[in-house]
């Protein structure tokens, strides 16, 4: 039975404005299993009115931080009691296998909830000492305030996780919200909305607009009563909402994807290093911002690297990830299917080794052979463009410094993995890249607790930790005289 989703606007579900609705489309079998409303400039404007109402005169402005951490605390109890519908929502929209959320996505939602509910009474001011005003002693002191309505537009791979990211943080702070979730993933953010109002968020705080980016994304970035867009995407995407939301002067934090190096040293611990570089090429069939597509590995294991790498590729197993035994399932969307299979044949076609894999063509369903290249440069495309699919291309170095320049020659800089079991290297290597996250013999950890984001296109400020709280804060400074 087809689902109809509606948007979710001050604790209501309502249809957009014009009745307007949009498909939802398997990528496992192609067909279409529920609708959604097609969002209008009419229905952002309300979900921000709503969102404005709470902020300046609504019961959500009158709670304090201990209130509102009570809060997060109770939606992490909620989330944690659905986890299995949730993970479900996630994994069928995407084609993914269902045990992927449920080990990884909705647990570190949960976690993302409860570390904001800490959060909430510790986003402290401070006192500063100064040289008096005009010859009269004065007490300056700061306040952290929420920066105001936010919009967060989400993306299509991890859904779940990654609203959790923005929402966890942003209430902590105090601020009301405006999501866009991606037009193939909205199910997760919708019910999320609706565990919200089941916390007892007031209602109004939580708000969701399902539809494209052109038109509820673009309103969100040009709305006069949005303070701030959070979003999470793809480079191009992320330039145009900066374009957007500049004259406005909004604050924006972008999360923009990477194509990030893992780099095995011939001292690193050979099977670790191959799991790792596994798991980061293939969990979620590569569609994951921080994917470890880049695997330079030290000519005097290169050979065998590649080889074991190649077969771990073939074992994979692709197919409905439903069924059991089956590891992988399709990418997300056909435009997803034809982008991944473009770089494949581009690889063959710049000269690269194919040693698993290859363009895939499937009867039905949007399913990509997980795809091994070797003897790659670093300046071939599919060592430098962005795929998002389950294809990694392996670089030979001969030195320390020559994978560092290697590493660094590229235009994102999210995330690294360093392979090796010498310490002093380890912290020379992490010290020398320029990205915002370092495993070392590990895969760049996803924590609550640890701040999150990019440098160069991989994007602007951080998510997680207390400093993705603080980001949705503005300081104010207060300073009082104290005549004698």
């Amino acid at each position: 039975m087809t689902q109809h989703l509606k948007h979710f606007i001050e604790g209501v579900s309502v249809e957009a404005s014009d009745g307007a609705r949009m498909g939802l489309v398997s990528p496992i079998s192609e067909d279409r299993y529920a609708t959604a409303a097609r969002g209008t400039i009419e229905d952002v404007d309300r979900a921000v009115g709503a969102a404005r109402t709470q902020l300046d005169r609504g019961e959500w402005s009158r709670l304090d931080g201990s209130q509102r951490g009570r809060l997060l605390n109770r939606l992490a109890d909620l989330v944690e009691r659905d986890t299995n519908a949730l993970a479900d929502m996630d994994a069928n929209a995407i084609g993914r296998s269902p045990f992927e959320p449920r080990m990884m996505d909705v647990p570190n939602a949960i976690a993302n909830l409860r570390a904001a509910a800490g959060w909430a009474n510790q986003l402290e001011g401070r006192t500063i000492p100064t040289g008096g005003y005009m010859g009269v002693k004065t007490l300056s002191y700061t306040v952290r305030e929420p920066i105001g309505v936010v919009g967060a537009i989400l993306p299509w791979n991890s859904p779940l996780m990654i609203t959790t990211w923005k929402l966890a943080a942003l209430l902590a702070a105090g601020c009301t919200v405006v999501v866009k979730p991606a037009e193939e993933t909205p199910q997760s953010a919708l019910h999320l909305a609706r565990l919200c109002q089941e916390a007892g968020f007031p209602d109004g705080v939580v708000n969701v607009v399902t539809g494209y980016g052109d038109v509820v994304g673009r309103a969100l970035c040009e709305h006069p009563d949005v303070a701030k867009i959070s979003f999470t995407g793809s480079p191009e995407a992320g330039r145009a909402i900066q374009r957007i939301a500049a004259p406005l002067f909004k604050r924006v934090t972008l999360e923009l994807g990477g194509k990030s190096p893992q780099i095995v040293f011939d001292d690193a611990q050979f099977d670790a290093a191959l799991r790792g570089c596994s798991m980061g090429l293939f969990v979620n069939q590569g569609q994951v911002c921080a994917a470890g597509s880049r695997i330079l590995v030290q000519r005097g294991i290169a050979q065998r690297f590649a080889t074991a790498l190649a077969e771990a590729a073939n074992a994979v197993v692709v197919g409905d990830p439903r069924q059991p035994g089956v590891q992988m399932g399709p990418v997300a969307k056909k435009a997803q299917f034809e982008r991944v299979n473009r770089y494949i044949r581009q690889g063959l076609d710049e000269g690269a080794e194919l040693l698993a894999g290859g363009v895939s063509t499937p009867d039905k369903g949007w399913f990509v052979k997980p795809t091994i290249f070797a003897n790659a440069s670093n300046a071939m495309s599919i060592a430098r463009e962005e795929i998002f699919g389950p294809v990694g291309t392996i670089i030979g170095f001969d030195t320390e410094e020559e994978a560092i320049a290697l590493a660094n020659d590229s235009e994102y800089g999210l995330a690294a993995t360093v392979w090796t079991t010498d310490l002093a290297r380890a912290h020379r290597v992490a010290g020398a890249m320029k990205v915002g996250a370092v495993g070392v013999n590990c895969w760049s950890p996803l924590d609550a607790n640890l701040p999150w984001g990019g440098l160069k296109t991989s994007g602007i400020g951080r998510e997680g930790g207390i400093a993705g709280a603080v980001a949705y804060t503005e300081e104010k400074v207060i300073t009082i005289l104290l005549p004698s």
